[in-house]
């Protein structure tokens, strides 16, 4: 209904522009000629056009000042329990989740998609390495070191570099700076993969051990032929 009651609105105010143009001619153009009731014509047709575009500029320039400003803002989460793990690992959790919305929010702010992808792959792999901690408490001081350097670092680098796309020109230390920020991102995500394979040391040992321990007492009851190290991981 407001479409078309604004669509009405527009059609009036151009035939009064076209009305006014034509009633301005008629003084300096001979109207009683052809070519003058023409040339009429054709500066009311583009004149009332370009008079009723520029209209529509102005209020729309105007209603977009009028908008506010709304700044980007974290999406609400459910509330968690004070303790659900224990302290230390309740603790790995919550810094965790400040990280991957710090990271997440770098994500919405960078346009580079280069940078968007590796950001991505971070926030993949350290969601992986903080929910480990879950799984296995022993390796919280193993992870309570890459919350408290590794992954602050690579957003700090991140950081710079927003701000420093954000300038919007270009210079050899900005840009020297952001080459540098981009090749190192590619070093943290090989580290990043290696700490979460370093985490699975210890269940990786305690598996082999216990499928050599299975597999001796199959072979001491007879219930088992072959070599022992069939049942090895390989």
């Amino acid at each position: 209904m407001s479409r078309r009651k604004d669509k009405k609105q527009k059609s009036t105010r151009r035939l009064y522009i076209a009305l006014l143009l034509w009633l301005t001619c008629c003084g300096p153009l001979p109207m009683y000629t052809i070519g003058g009731i023409i040339a009429a014509g054709l500066i009311t047709y583009a004149g009332s056009k370009l008079i009723d575009k520029l209209i529509d500029q102005l209020f729309d320039g105007k209603k977009k000042q009028a908008e506010p400003y709304i700044p980007y803002t974290q999406p609400q989460q459910t509330a968690q329990p004070a303790s659900t793990y224990g302290p230390e690992v309740d603790s790995i959790i919550a810094d965790g989740n400040r990280a991957m919305a710090e990271m997440g929010r770098l994500y919405a702010s960078i346009e580079n998609p280069e940078i968007k992808r590796k950001i991505n792959e971070l926030m993949r792999v350290s969601d992986k390495i903080v929910q480990d901690a879950i799984h296995d408490p022993s390796d919280v001081p193993q992870i309570r070191k890459f919350l408290d350097y590794y992954l602050p670092t690579t957003i700090k680098l991140l950081n710079a570099y927003d701000r420093m796309d954000a300038q919007g020109i270009q210079g050899e230390n900005i840009d020297g700076t952001k080459q540098n920020i981009l090749e190192m991102l590619d070093t943290a995500i090989e580290a990043f993969k290696k700490q979460l394979d370093s985490l699975f040391a210890n269940q990786a040992l305690d598996i082999e051990t216990d499928i050599d321990v299975m597999n001796t007492m199959l072979r001491r009851e007879g219930l088992a032929g072959g070599s022992m190290d069939d049942f090895k991981l390989h």
